[in-house]
């Protein structure tokens, strides 16, 4: 009886496990698929992984770094001197590395693929750190050879590039609206701002070229960690000077309207 019953239940599991692994099979390319889809909704409206291929931000980023970029922080805050971008540069900033483009349409996809995840460079997207947001003065450089942002000098050592001055191009912008003044931590290989002043707003770059702000180290972990904005930036003469040059018009004008107010008031009760 044992026997017997042994020898009928073998092949029934026999089959189950065949059936179970055809059925894996089967289901495998629609997995794939679901978690590229998912990993492409991420990465268009939540947040993207890129792979940094130059040395234009060391040593905060190194080579071969990859970064989690947040696509959707800036829809609750504007961006803030200090942030680390990645912005597009299409039609207007020349690659810092070139590119072989893909030779036959699957290595095309595989290339397509690996972006996806941060595995291999995108061919158009910069990184960089604002220096400076709309309305700012920006210059290079004061006596001791720092930068300024609306006359404040920066203290740049915590992240500029050892041994690098802050800047051996001399400059002086005020940041258009809806533009962004951005410079590389390591300025001697740093093809940024400075080097497209004869664009079209003088080297900064269009707020709405923005991707996000990159927040986060994930690759490689010895290297791993938030990408926090310097103490610099957090200097309360940037702000307060900066809004006052911008409501510095209306001030002007208050000081001239009360001294009339008032003028036309003494007149009409002389009369």
């Amino acid at each position: 009886m044992h026997v017997v019953a042994e020898d009928v239940e073998q092949p029934a599991r026999g089959g189950k496990g065949n059936k179970k692994k055809g059925s894996l099979w089967r289901e495998l390319p629609i997995m794939i698929i679901v978690a590229l889809l998912l990993a492409l909704l991420i990465k268009t409206f939540i947040v993207q992984a890129f792979y940094i291929p130059s040395g234009s931000m060391e040593n905060t980023l190194q080579v071969n770094d990859r970064v989690l970029v947040n696509k959707l922080v800036y829809r609750v805050r504007d961006i803030e001197r200090g942030d680390v971008v990645v912005f597009s540069g299409v039609d207007s900033w020349k690659d810092e590395v070139d590119f072989e483009e893909p030779s036959n349409p699957v290595t095309g996809a595989l290339n397509w693929v690996g972006s996806l995840f941060g595995l291999v460079p995108t061919e158009k997207d910069f990184i960089k750190r604002v220096i400076g947001v709309p309305g700012d003065k920006v210059q290079c450089c004061d006596g001791q050879d720092r930068i300024t942002v609306n006359g404040v000098p920066l203290e740049e050592k915590a992240y500029l590039f050892p041994g690098n001055k802050p800047s051996t191009t001399p400059f002086e912008i005020t940041v258009p609206p809806g533009r962004l003044w951005v410079m590389g931590d390591h300025r001697q290989v740093s093809a940024d701002s400075r080097a497209h002043q004869g664009d079209p707003g003088g080297g900064a770059v269009p707020i709405d070229h923005v991707v996000g702000r990159a927040f986060v180290i994930v690759w490689p972990f010895s290297h791993a960690g938030v990408i926090s904005i310097p103490d610099t930036f957090s200097q309360p003469a940037l702000s307060a000077t900066a809004a006052l040059g911008s409501e510095a018009p209306l001030l002007v004008g208050a000081a001239f309207a009360v001294p009339l107010v008032r003028w036309r008031s003494r007149r009409r009760r002389n009369r």
